[in-house]
């Protein structure tokens, strides 16, 4: 596995890599969610792309960005396991150089729902990946569903900016308790863990209700019962696929969406309603 840690360096490596050339975005803390995102890749791909930064953009003054999980030397292990052919892992003053002031603003779809709890959120990450994108270059850009709101974002960034690479939405990995596969998994202890898996249960809960034609807020009143007593819970709802607004009634394609905190861990998962 080749390894860049700056953009001349990424540059001159993507520029030789072969064709079709995929690649996985991710902040490091890798689990086997980032993992099979790398295997997808490696499947349709002729070379694969990781790139590990941490982006500071993305992250709200009272957020974790200072004790966000780091691991840089065990994350390249994995990802040399599983086939990746260049690391790109640039530091904040390669990203970000003296001066940097340009960002990426996709509208109303990064305002509401996780753009509204963490204002400015997604301008930073669309703003981080526009910049991968063009240092990259890769002809696929691999994405989890489980911050399904996050691809929505990038897949209008790229259609907005005619970015030539095709983001493809791979499913949500799981534990085996239902819980999604998240860097911030770690934070939680032992009892939290145990209560992180109500959250997907909740998300069951409410699509099943609604797919046996309940009203929306009955819905959303048979999820809450079902969220573990001790998290809080910032939303349930279920929004268009696409804009992510707030539906009233069950019309797909949409997604039923949750926002939990465990103790000082926020989690988030969704579930997708095909037409």
């Amino acid at each position: 596995m080749e390894y860049a840690a700056t953009i001349a360096q990424a540059r001159a490596l993507f520029g030789v890599s072969p064709r079709p050339l995929g690649f996985v975005p991710t902040m490091g803390a890798l689990h086997e969610g980032h993992l099979e995102l790398v295997r997808r890749a490696r499947a349709r791909c002729a070379a694969v792309a990781v790139s590990i930064f941490v982006n500071p953009l993305q992250f709200g003054p009272s957020e974790d960005l200072a004790r966000y999980p780091r691991d840089l030397e065990r994350d390249s292990e994995k990802l040399a396991g599983a086939g990746v052919d260049v690391l790109f892992a640039p530091d904040a003053a390669i990203m970000y150089p003296d001066g940097f002031s340009t960002s990426v603003d996709v509208g109303r779809l990064g305002e509401t729902l996780e753009g509204a709890i963490r204002p400015g959120h997604f301008r930073g990450v669309a703003t981080v990946v526009a910049k991968l994108l063009h240092v990259v270059q890769p002809d696929l850009l691999f994405l989890g569903q489980k911050d399904a709101q996050q691809t929505a974002v990038l897949r209008k960034m790229i259609r907005d900016l005619a970015f030539p690479a095709e983001a493809v939405i791979e499913p949500t990995v799981r534990e085996r308790d239902g819980l999604a596969m998240s860097s911030r998994n770690a934070y939680l202890d032992s009892a939290q863990r145990a209560q992180a898996p109500s959250l997907y249960r909740a998300l069951l809960t409410m699509r099943q209700a609604l797919e046996r034609g309940e009203a929306k807020s009955q819905a959303i009143a048979a999820a809450t019962a079902v969220l573990a007593p001790a998290a809080k819970l910032d939303y349930l709802d279920l929004v268009d696929g696409e804009t992510f607004e707030p539906l009233d009634t069950l019309k797909p394609p949409a997604f039923v969406v949750g926002a939990a905190r465990f103790g000082e861990t926020r989690l988030i998962d969704n579930l997708w309603i095909p037409s």
